[in-house]
């Protein structure tokens, strides 16, 4: 068969809108790459419509996975373009060479509100909460010789907040970058590895103060921006943080837990949907070696109470990121419960955490910036031996 019936016969190919949709980039983007680094599609049906074959998608699926890895878009081009000749792209869940990450320095805007804090006015995901890469190869030989010549890179500006995602990042690292073009492309296989490193990499805390809240607080300024759009994206994302942080202790050293040590009661308020923060306070507790009760979301009042009378806590986490289901009653009634004999009764440290509290209402219990202050306060309540230190709190 010439080569001419093969294209006749051929189907008809994808346009740049499906191709756009598909990974989650604009149409504008295609079109900028295909201009600047040669990445689109070869074939044009009658009246000069561009139509994308499965291989020119595999080509730019492969651009998006080398830039969710943080390389700049001329590198991750070079190194596309030159796999396509050589056996083509790699697996999608392939790791991209990257340079190993700096530790994370503190940086007290993405700690606010992460746990315990108090501006409520974040959309739907944001009320789930609370370095340069490697050359890749810049010398790699041509691509296959049926594409055209990219035309000279223009070189990449650094800018950490230049996501390339769609997503409203602001000045963030790079490796909420990535994690943000791999969400939106629903890249599961890379969403995954990215927070897997970013925990092994930074630990839990400095991985979610600096890597999962801003980016899922992205992803809802976006949901709530366009009309109920990427409510997919936000679903994929939660759930892919929740996965990373139950999948810590197989990632991280983890300290012994003492005998006969009282636990830290965990739950979100009745009515409370939003237990990720939790999940990233209970992660990053067990990994200091301090025992835990999770009970996750929408706790019945009456369960939580059963809950801190059979286990006699050390202290109870109550969060609450909406105002509506704050309740300064129930702080108060998990305040005031006792137990033991007279003369030795202990009762819980109670630690309204998130931003639904109005602090004037529950004024005189202990408030925290963020998570690793959060860590830094219950850990904080354990001698070395497993005691809380001091006794409990005498009632």
């Amino acid at each position: 068969m010439t080569e001419e019936a093969a294209r006749a016969t051929a189907p008809p190919g994808l346009t740049t809108g499906a191709v756009a949709r598909r990974l989650g980039v604009s149409p504008t983007t295609l079109r900028s790459w295909d201009r600047r680094y040669g990445l689109g599609p070869e074939a044009r049906s009658a009246g000069r419509h561009r139509r994308w074959s499965p291989a020119d998608v595999a080509l730019v699926e492969h651009m998006c996975r080398l830039t969710a890895g943080g390389a700049p878009p001329a590198e991750a081009a070079r190194v596309a373009l030159a796999q396509s000749g050589n056996g083509g792209p790699g697996p999608a869940g392939s790791p991209v060479p990257v340079p190993p990450a700096a530790p994370l320095p503190p940086d007290p805007r993405s700690a606010r509100n992460t746990l315990g804090a108090q501006d409520s006015s974040d959309s739907q995901t944001s009320r789930n909460l609370p370095s340069s890469p490697d050359s890749l190869n810049s010398s790699a030989p041509p691509a296959s010789p049926h594409r055209r010549a990219p035309a000279a890179p223009v070189p990449p500006v650094p800018r950490r907040g230049a996501a390339g995602s769609g997503l409203p990042l602001g000045d963030v690292r790079l490796e909420c970058r990535g994690l943000a073009r791999a969400a939106v492309r629903l890249d599961s296989a890379r969403v995954e590895s990215g927070l897997l490193e970013a925990v092994g990499t930074h630990g839990l805390v400095g991985a979610w103060e600096e890597i999962m809240v801003p980016t899922l607080r992205a992803v809802g300024r976006k949901w709530a921006s366009s009309a109920d759009r990427y409510v997919e994206v936000e679903h994929l994302l939660s759930w892919h943080v929740s996965t990373a942080l139950r999948s810590a202790p197989l990632l991280l050293p983890r300290a012994a837990v003492p005998a006969g040590a009282p636990p830290v009661v965990l739950a979100c308020a009745p009515d409370e949907q939003h237990a990720l923060p939790i999940e990233a306070l209970y992660a990053a507790l067990a990994e200091r070696g301090v025992p835990c009760r999770m009970l996750g979301a929408a706790v019945p009042v009456e369960a939580l109470l059963a809950c801190v009378r059979r286990t006699g806590p050390a202290a109870v986490v109550l969060w609450s990121q909406a105002r509506s289901t704050a309740s300064a009653a129930l702080a108060r009634r998990l305040d005031g419960l006792r137990w033991g004999a007279a003369g030795a009764r202990g009762r819980p440290l109670v630690l309204p955490a998130g931003p639904g509290w109005d602090r004037r209402g529950v004024r005189g219990f202990p408030r925290c910036a963020g998570l690793g202050d959060a860590v830094g306060l219950l850990h904080g309540l354990y001698a070395p031996d497993g005691t809380v230190r001091g006794g409990f709190r005498s009632g």
